[in-house]
């Protein structure tokens, strides 16, 4: 991979500027921020291209892809689309030699992961999935106070989220599209859990129940899980499981409980507890995270493209969350655990 001489030299678009959540604009912000120069959107709706050189005056705007990757000069893309989108868009920037980022999750199944690692090392280019809550304030500290020892070994994790109530009408809410109800938060939660679990997957069980939120939804049958369950077995003897609901009547307290031999950690965005038992009595230590250091995903691109830093969020660490999902779904199907094939 050749390198740049200096951040700026790395020009930078998007494809997808989307008035949701403004992840286009956040997007182009961070790689700015981190020295990147941003040169172009790619995007359907002439509104948000509208939007985009709002935001960006001299920002070249296009309809399509092909016509980006022909006309400007853009070294790295980053997309942002719709999940089951991800792979078709990011094989052809790869194919055409484009460093390329895809919005967290990476893709829908190992396979689709699988064809981007290939293309990328065949391109020589580099490939990364927006995991930029890697450097979220609660999985920071969670790691630092669990591997000086706070709760001993860690024995298992939960993570869950949800509720009870029925799913938005957008494409988050449809299957085909989003990959199920497990993709969109269950992405980070997992991406959590294997930073605190530092052991090989051995083999993944998924469960799942739909049709209650279906007939109510424009998706129909397409709608995703009204629930869906995953328990991660791994090499080290440790296991994780994973719930999000949307028929949760009492939702649990965080968004995981690591259990250890000497106590057990609680885990939300803003705030943890450490829970133990000393002398017959249980102790509580309440705590406040600190802030998120998400802009060191950016910085740590721009580092390895120009410095050759190692890079942090590799192709590979981005797939182990999408092969574990990818295999809840099918194993929920079939009914029977499914052994890794990575691990």
């Amino acid at each position: 991979m050749k390198r740049f001489n200096d951040a700026s030299e790395i020009k930078v678009g998007v494809v997808g500027y989307g008035g949701a959540f403004n992840m286009g604009r956040h997007h182009l912000a961070e790689m700015q921020k981190a020295g990147m120069t941003p040169v172009a959107v790619c995007e359907i709706d002439p509104e948000r291209r509208k939007a985009a050189e709002q935001d960006y005056p001299g920002i070249q705007a296009y309809a399509n892809l092909s016509q980006m990757l022909k006309q400007s000069d853009v070294r790295l893309v980053t997309i942002i689309t719709p999940h089951n989108t991800h792979a078709k868009l990011a094989l052809t920037c790869l194919k055409a030699g484009r460093h390329v980022v895809v919005e967290k999750p990476m893709a829908v199944t190992t396979a689709e992961c699988d064809a981007m690692i290939a293309e990328a090392r065949k391109s020589g280019v580099v490939l990364s999935t927006y995991h930029n809550r890697h450097w979220d304030g609660c999985i920071l500290e969670a790691v630092r106070r669990i591997g000086s020892g706070a709760i001993g070994e860690i024995v298992r994790i939960e993570a869950h989220m949800g509720g009870w109530g029925q799913p938005r009408d957008w494409w988050r809410s449809s299957r085909s599209i989003s990959g199920g109800i497990l993709y969109d938060w269950g992405v980070h939660l997992l991406e959590y859990t294997l930073q605190l679990i530092r052991s090989e997957i051995r083999e993944v069980s998924g469960f799942a129940k739909r049709g209650y939120w279906a007939p109510r939804t424009a998706w129909k049958d397409d709608t995703n899980e009204d629930e869906a369950f995953a328990v991660v077995r791994y090499r080290s003897g440790q296991w994780s499981t994973l719930m999000i609901s949307s028929l949760d009547s009492k939702p649990k307290e965080g968004w995981m409980e690591i259990t250890g031999t000497e106590g057990s950690y609680v885990m939300d965005g803003p705030t943890f507890q450490v829970i133990q038992r000393r002398q017959g009595e249980t102790v509580i230590t309440r705590g406040n995270n600190p802030p998120s250091e998400g802009w060191r995903f950016y910085q740590n691109i721009a580092d390895h493209l120009v410095k050759g830093d190692p890079l942090v969020i590799t192709p590979e660490w981005a797939r182990r969350p999408i092969h574990i999902l990818d295999l809840a779904c099918r194993s929920a199907s079939q009914g029977r655990a499914l052994l890794a094939k990575y691990s």
